[in-house]
C-alpha cells in the first residue's frame, strides 16, 4: 500500500539528505529521489534510505530503446526499491519491456510498481503544440499516453492531479495516479504550470501525491508534512 505523501528530495548530495531526514528520525516515510540525487550518490543512497526504514520511489523516467530499457530494469530490480518510471513517450513495446525487466530482476525482491509519466507538469499546451509539435490539449495526449500504459501492463501514471478524474475514467480505479504539482495556498508556483492543493488532489481522486519543496525548502519540515498528511486524509 502506497503512503498518500510522497517526499521529493530536491537534493544534490547524501549530506544534505540526512540533515533534511534527521529532524524525522521517528517517521516511516516514502522518498522520492530523482535524477539529480541519483546521478550524484547511486545506489548507495537508495540502500541507505532503505536502511532507515524508507520506502522508496526512484524517478528516473527511463526513455530509451526497449532492449536498453529491459536491461536497465533487470539491474534496477535488484535495488528492491518500491516504486519506478518510466516516460510514456517510449512507447508501448518498450513499457512492456521495462516490466519484463523487472519481473526478470527481481528474483528475491518483490517486483517494484511501474508507473508512466505522461506530460510533465511544467508542460503547457502551447509548449506540447508549438514545440514539441504534439497536436491536441494536453488531456488528450495524456489520456492517450495512459491507455498505452495500461495495455503494457504498467501499474499507472504520473500525471497532474487535474488530468486524474478522466484517466480514472479510462483506466479504471485500480490504476495508479501519481501526482506531483501540489502547491499550498502561501507557495510560489515555481516552474509548475497545472497545480493544485493537496485537499484538491485527493477531491479529484489522485492515488497519493508527490511533495517536494514545499516541504523540504520549509524550516519546519516535519510540521508541514503532517500538515499535508492531515489535509490529504480529511478530505473527502
Amino acid at each position: 500500500m502506497l503512503q498518500p505523501v510522497i517526499i521529493a528530495l530536491d537534493f544534490s548530495t547524501r549530506a544534505e539528505v540526512e540533515g533534511f531526514l534527521q529532524p524525522f528520525s521517528d517517521e516511516q516515510l516514502f522518498l522520492k529521489v530523482g535524477m539529480e540525487l541519483y546521478y550524484q550518490e547511486g545506489p548507495d543512497l537508495v540502500n541507505y534510505l532503505q536502511s532507515q526504514g524508507h520506502a522508496v520511489f526512484l524517478d528516473l523516467k527511463l526513455h530509451d530503446i526497449p532492449t536498453t530499457v529491459y536491461k536497465a530494469m533487470r539491474g534496477i530490480a535488484n535495488l528492491g526499491v518500491d516504486l519506478i518510471n518510466v516516460h510514456a513517450a517510449g512507447g508501448i513495446e518498450m513499457m512492456k519491456k521495462a516490466i519484463e525487466g523487472l519481473e526478470d530482476g527481481s528474483v528475491i525482491n518483490k517486483r517494484p510498481l511501474c508507473i508512466a509519466v505522461t506530460q510533465l507538469t511544467s508542460t503547457s499546451v502551447e509548449t506540447m503544440n508549438e514545440e514539441l509539435n504534439i497536436p491536441g490539449t494536453i488531456q488528450d495526449t495524456v489520456e492517450h499516453y495512459a491507455k498505452n500504459a495500461e495495455k503494457a501492463n504498467l501499474d499507472g501514471v504520473v500525471c497532474s492531479p487535474l488530468e486524474v478524474p478522466f484517466i480514472r475514467d479510462c483506466c479504471g480505479e485500480r490504476f495508479l495516479t501519481i501526482t506531483p504539482g501540489i502547491r499550498l495556498a502561501n507557495n510560489d508556483v515555481n516552474d509548475q504550470k497545472r497545480i493544485a492543493s493537496p485537499v484538491q488532489a485527493k477531491e479529484l481522486g489522485s492515488s497519493c501525491i508527490v511533495v517536494g519543496r514545499t516541504i523540504t525548502r520549509s524550516e519546519k519540515p516535519v510540521i508541514v508534512y503532517h500538515q499535508i498528511l492531515d489535509m490529504w486524509r480529511k478530505a473527502e
